[in-house]
């Protein structure tokens, strides 16, 4: 759920200080975003729950690569995982397949194909969490297989249930064979986490056949530039769209337990062709006059007016 390597526009701009309020209030978007997606009633039962992290951590925006990235977000996730499912399980489920908090379904999307389609192929889901969409995948006769950072989200894959393998694994550093995918997805994982997202890209295409397709979403980059606010206060741009400094929550050694990239959209394009693959579609979900669930900084206010998450649908050339 967490990766990157290779010092690129993130690392490549000078460590801001702002002031810890203003970091604040551009948010900590990933966790808005995953924790906001509807689902219907989860089967989950009584996770344990561990001791909360013993500090406020300070939030700030300054370089941070890839070693840091992907250890201050496998810590986050293992410490947080069982809070986050207690208080985001009902609305995720335990098998849909929703690719933002709009709640855009992959039932009527069908990014990665017609449903009918999806039987015998091999899916690879990155970031898997608690598995919800692999498991939505396996009910259409798919074999998927769920992938993430953090052990302790996949115990929570493990205790809800499923006959789909469970990989433990960084997103740069896939533990497959070439062309072991037929499809691959991540639903606000790993992408968003990464100092080096091609490298991501490049990894995920070496795993995928020739002709697949890699449909992934992130919080939409112009979100960026708004504080992450669901009300009004969150309609005004309070930073640049273009700073690509990382959004950094660290304790007070300075050591870094949470770490978020911001890539433009331009970047996400350039991104994508330079790891080989071609771009075929980019979905902007508009929120749905049906949700009205307010959840973080997303909101039927804000998500009415700016997109809140963008959907890249990649495909691996045929020839190659």
């Amino acid at each position: 759920m967490h990766e990157g390597a290779h010092p690129g526009r993130n690392t490549a701009y000078p460590a801001q200080d702002p002031s810890h309020e203003a970091a604040q209030a551009h948010g900590n978007l990933f966790r808005a975003a995953r924790a906001r997606r509807t689902g219907r009633k989860s089967t989950t039962r009584e996770p344990i729950i561990q001791v909360p992290e013993p500090f406020e951590p300070e939030a700030t925006r300054r370089a941070a690569g890839v070693t840091e990235s992907a250890r201050a977000n496998r810590g986050w996730w293992d410490r947080n995982a069982d809070e986050y499912q207690v208080e985001h399980g009902t609305f995720l489920g335990d098998d849909r397949f929703v690719w933002g908090p709009e709640g855009l379904d992959e039932v009527e999307a069908e990014l990665l194909g017609p449903q009918e389609e999806l039987k015998g192929k091999d899916v690879l889901e990155i970031g898997a969490g608690a598995a919800q969409c692999s498991r939505w995948l396996a009910g259409r006769g798919a074999r998927p297989v769920a992938l993430d950072l953090s052990h302790r989200q996949l115990q929570h894959a493990l205790r809800i249930g499923g006959s789909f393998p469970l990989v433990q694994a960084d997103a740069a550093v896939l533990p497959f064979a070439d062309g072991s995918f037929d499809l691959a997805c991540s639903a606000y994982g790993a992408l968003p986490f990464v100092a080096d997202p091609v490298r991501v890209l490049r990894e995920v295409r070496r795993v995928v056949r020739p002709g697949g397709r890699f449909v992934f979403s992130v919080t939409h980059p112009i979100r960026w530039a708004f504080p992450d606010e669901p009300g009004p206060e969150g309609l005004s741009v309070s930073g640049s769209y273009f700073d690509r400094t990382p959004y950094v929550e660290q304790d007070d050694a300075g050591r870094a337990v949470y770490v978020e990239h911001h890539r433009t959209l331009g970047d996400r394009v350039r991104d994508i062709v330079a790891a080989g693959w071609h771009l075929v579609d980019l979905v902007e979900p508009e929120w749905p006059a049906w949700n009205t669930a307010e959840w973080g900084g997303w909101s039927p206010l804000r998500g009415s007016l700016i997109p809140g998450t963008a959907i890249f649908v990649c495909e691996r050339d045929t020839r190659d």
